[in-house]
C-alpha cells in the first residue's frame, strides 16, 4: 500500500469512528445534524479512499459513481446499489435541507449506511495486506 492510500485509509477509519459515536451519542435534531456532517465526510473520505485503492490497481476512475461501480466490480463493496444511495443522500444533504429529509437519511445512516461502510473499511485493510 502506497503511503497516499494509507494515510486515506486511516483518515476514513477515524471519520468512521467519529460518524458511529455521533450516532450513538444523538438525543435530538440538532445531534441529527451533526450525524449528517459526519456522514458528509466520512462518505467523501469512503469514495476518494477508493478511488484510490483502484488507482493503486490500475483502476482509474472519474467521478464517485464510477468509482462505487468499479469498487463493486473489485468486490470491495456488495451492495452497489446502497452506496449509490448514499452517494446521492450525500448530495441532497450538501444542497437542500428539509427536516424531514434529514430523519429520513439519518435513519438510513444508522440502519444500513455506516454497517456497509464498516464493511468497506475493514475490506479495504483485508485488500491492502495482499
Amino acid at each position: 500500500m502506497n503511503d497516499e492510500l494509507k494515510y486515506s485509509t486511516i483518515k476514513f477509519d477515524k471519520a468512521l469512528k467519529r460518524l458511529e459515536l455521533g450516532i450513538n451519542k444523538a438525543k435530538d435534531q440538532l445531534d441529527n445534524d451533526g450525524v449528517i456532517q459526519r456522514f458528509e465526510f466520512t462518505f467523501e473520505l469512503a469514495w476518494k479512499t477508493v478511488r484510490l485503492f483502484l488507482l493503486n490497481e490500475g483502476i482509474i476512475t472519474r467521478s464517485p459513481k464510477e468509482a462505487l461501480r468499479q469498487a463493486f466490480k473489485f468486490g470491495l463493496i456488495t451492495d452497489e446499489e446502497t452506496f449509490i444511495d448514499m452517494l446521492s443522500d450525500r448530495n441532497q444533504t450538501v444542497h437542500i435541507y428539509s427536516e424531514q429529509m434529514s430523519k429520513d437519511i439519518v435513519t438510513r445512516i444508522k440502519k444500513n449506511y455506516l454497517l456497509l461502510l464498516k464493511k468497506l473499511a475493514e475490506e479495504l485493510k483485508i485488500q491492502s495486506k495482499k
